[in-house]
């Protein structure tokens, strides 16, 4: 029902605070972490605006207040609550861990030596 929210407000903190550290250069050798932070709030908007997308889809978003159905009734609300914490605390968190595991190849990329070309 709005499980997208909990996605949605950790890209806005990681875009905040990328953008708070671009002034941070990268070396060469190096990939900078507001560069990083910068995947994870990409993978994190894209998810949110997917999820968003399908819950319009189904008639749970709707452009008029309360803008989410589950509103309109406590029960439902209650149902919604659980939902964002469940379904969305969990999405959040896998795609931390996705955009870790990239980050750590990234890293892992980043130290091998430079492979020389040879030419024939």
């Amino acid at each position: 029902m709005a499980c997208f929210l909990v996605p949605a407000a950790e890209a806005v903190a990681t875009t905040v605070v990328s953008k708070g550290m671009k002034k941070a250069a990268a070396s060469e050798e190096r990939i900078s972490f507001s560069r990083k932070l910068g995947w994870l709030s990409k993978l994190l908007w894209g998810g949110s605006a997917l999820l968003c997308f399908e819950h319009i889809w189904h008639g749970e978003v709707v452009p008029f207040f309360p803008f989410l159905t589950a509103m309109s009734d406590p029960e439902e609300t209650a149902v919604m609550l659980s939902e964002m914490a469940s379904v969305g605390g969990t999405m959040a968190v896998w795609l931390t861990v996705v955009w870790a595991g990239m980050v750590l190849v990234a890293d892992n990329l980043m130290k091998r030596p430079a492979v020389e070309q040879v030419h024939a």
